[in-house]
This record gives C-alpha cells, sequence and structure tokens, in this order.
C-alpha cells in the first residue's frame, strides 16, 4: 500500500518485533504490520520501519456544538465547545452511530485541514470555552490530539476527549495529562458485548474509568448507549452502576442514551424512553448522584439535582438550560452542598444551536 508522504506524522509507542513485523501499542488492539500495512484503526500505518499517523491535521469536519452535546453535564453548563474528528476507529462496534467518519477509508480525500495553532486560534476568536475530540475515537489520532491540547492550554481553551477508552497505559498517560474533561463511552457492563458487538474487552475500558479518577485531575463522565436485548437489562444495570460506585464513587455522572438502528444493527428497535428512565432509577437506588437520560425529550432525567435536598440545579430541555439554582462556587442555593463539577461563576448561554466552522477562516 503506497501511503503520501505529505501526510504522514511519526507515531509514537510501537517497537519491533523478532519477525520483522512492527507492533503498534497505542491500543490493546496491538496492530502488528509489515511495512506499508495499516491497522485496524486505518490511520496508523507502518511506513519507513515506523508508525505513522497519515490523518494528523486533517479533520472530518468543525462545527461548534453546546458542550452538553457531548455529553458533559457538569463541565462548564452552557458553553460552547468546538467540535471535530477526524477518520478510522480502533474498535467495530456494530451500531456505531457515526460510522460514516469512523469506518471511513475515503475520508484522508475529503477532511478539511488545520493546524493545531489555527484550530486554538479559531476556538478562542469564536468564544468557545473548549475544543472537543469527537465523532471517533481520539485515541488512533492521538499525536495531533495532543498537540492541539497543547496549543489550546497556551491560551486558555480546554480540551475534552469523547473517548471510548479503549487504549494502553503509557500512551493514556501522556493522553489525559492534556485533557481536561472527557466522556468516556461504557459500551456495556459485560465481556460478551465488547467482545462480539464492538471487537475488543470491558477489562481495558473499566481500567481507564479508573485511571482517571484515582490518577487525574481529569473531570469525566460515562455514556452507556442502551440497546433494547443487548445491554438493557435490570442485572447488567445493576452490576455496572454498582460498579462506579463501588470502584470510582458516588460524583461520577452517569448518561444513559437512546439507540436508534444503524450500520449493521438495522434489526435493532430504537430503545423505548421507558427503558432510559428505568436505567436512570437503578443507577439512583444504588447511589449515583448524578444520573441522565439522553437522546430523548425528557426534561426530568435532562436535569440536575441536588443530592443532598433533591432541589433541582440545573434544568435541562434537550441542550436548552431552563433553570439554575446554584451559588458561584456551585452550591445549592437551598441547602449550600456541594454539586461535583468544574464551574463558572454562571452558566453560559449557548444553547442547542449548532454552527458549521470553515478553518480557511482561521488560518
Amino acid at each position: 500500500m503506497s501511503l503520501e508522504q505529505d501526510n504522514l506524522f511519526p507515531g509514537r509507542y510501537w517497537h519491533l518485533l523478532g519477525d520483522g513485523r512492527i507492533q503498534c501499542d497505542v491500543c490493546p488492539r496491538y496492530c502488528r504490520l509489515r511495512e506499508g500495512q495499516r491497522g485496524m484503526c486505518f490511520v496508523r500505518a507502518r511506513e519507513n520501519d515506523g508508525i505513522v499517523l497519515t490523518t494528523y491535521g486533517r479533520s472530518s469536519g468543525f462545527c461548534i456544538d453546546p458542550i452538553e452535546k457531548k455529553p458533559l453535564n457538569h463541565f462548564l453548563p452552557g458553553s460552547s465547545v468546538l467540535s471535530f474528528g477526524t477518520a478510522g476507529c480502533n474498535l467495530a462496534c456494530k451500531f456505531c452511530q457515526n460510522w460514516d467518519m469512523s469506518k471511513s477509508r475515503e475520508m484522508d480525500t475529503l477532511a478539511d485541514q488545520a493546524s493545531p495553532e489555527q484550530i486554538a486560534r479559531a476556538a478562542s476568536k469564536l468564544g468557545c470555552r473548549s475544543v472537543a475530540f469527537t465523532y471517533n475515537d481520539p485515541v488512533i489520532f492521538l499525536e495531533y490530539a495532543v498537540d492541539v491540547a497543547k496549543a489550546c492550554r497556551a491560551v486558555g481553551i480546554k480540551s475534552v476527549a469523547v473517548t471510548a477508552g479503549y487504549m494502553c497505559e503509557e500512551p493514556r498517560k501522556e493522553f489525559y495529562r492534556h485533557m481536561d474533561a472527557a466522556n468516556v463511552d461504557l459500551k456495556a457492563f459485560s465481556e460478551g458485548f465488547y467482545k462480539n458487538i464492538c471487537a475488543g474487552d470491558l477489562g481495558n475500558v473499566l481500567d481507564t474509568l479508573c485511571y482517571l479518577k484515582h490518577e487525574t485531575d481529569v473531570w469525566f463522565e460515562i455514556t452507556t448507549l442502551l440497546i433494547p436485548g443487548e445491554n438493557d437489562s435490570d442485572q447488567e444495570l445493576e452490576s455496572l452502576t454498582q460498579w462506579v460506585v463501588d470502584n470510582l464513587g458516588h460524583e461520577v455522572p452517569i448518561h444513559f442514551t437512546a439507540f436508534h438502528p444503524d450500520w449493521k444493527m438495522m434489526n435493532h428497535p430504537s430503545t423505548p424512553p421507558e427503558t432510559l428512565t428505568r436505567a436512570r432509577d437503578i443507577a439512583v437506588k444504588n447511589g449515583i448522584h448524578y444520573a441522565y437520560t439522553g437522546n430523548v425529550h425528557d426534561e426530568r432525567g435532562g436535569s440536575t439535582y441536588c443530592p443532598k435536598c433533591g432541589k433541582r440545579l440545573i434544568g435541562r430541555d434537550w441542550y436548552k438550560m431552563t433553570a439554575w439554582n446554584m451559588t458561584e462556587d456551585g452550591r445549592c442555593v437551598a441547602c449550600g452542598a456541594s454539586c461535583a463539577g468544574v464551574f463558572d461563576e454562571r452558566p453560559g448561554d449557548w444553547g442547542a444551536k449548532r454552527v458549521m466552522v470553515r478553518m480557511a477562516e482561521f488560518a
């Protein structure tokens, strides 16, 4: 396979094997490549006796979103985030709802281009408080994401990773040194689901969650997409939420979101809203302070409540904020209890709108 030299960026985290192949050590897939071969993610390849990233500086497009869409409900609520992704993925989820980007094999020729400094400059000029690596997993474009995060931090812009958390220990340490927040997609709570539907493993994702909680200051939230008949049983939801409380604590927010038929799971029905409510109720029963429903119209399930007195702290209708009952230092106005998260003195007012951005304007 021939690769265009102008598009290659030296990769990190690989080593030479005794049989002449090179092993990529970014994620637990450990792709072993001969010259010219690409890994399962498609964007990391072997070239000139090393691993290169083939999507550095190129994106599937940029847009401004509400931070709640990532979803992050406790990180600078109401603010706007400059969002982008690239192409490829290191998992093979049959239900992927961004499959046109994550599974693309042609995106390289269609992508927008932007340097890390250009992205940071655009976020600053557009009034975004943060930049999000999303749509596909930033684990596979680690070098680009880290450089963007460094450029953003230099001008006071935060960095957000939307990720499946499927990565190796050493790159994980480097990656999260430069992140301010993350939403980790905990796809299910069974090894069978990860193996048969995602071609991955649950244990590594749990390791990432524990690492974030106990070894970093990164604010993070969890999302689980509930697929009827696959990962939505009471037993699995009990096990998942109990594990979160036992290993991560009561204050890590979790979002239960609705599946719609897509890609290779067109034969499954959409998630009924009552399934999300049931999951939220199980989470609250098991001690999770901040549990949410997503991808459905549910103001009650999308709002934040004080874990001490039950007062509604932040009201949300989809991505529109309808109430704010916290003090400037993030406490309940009724009882004074602290709300976990990263808050400004007052919420933003971006709302539910989405704006496409052309990076050429910020060259």
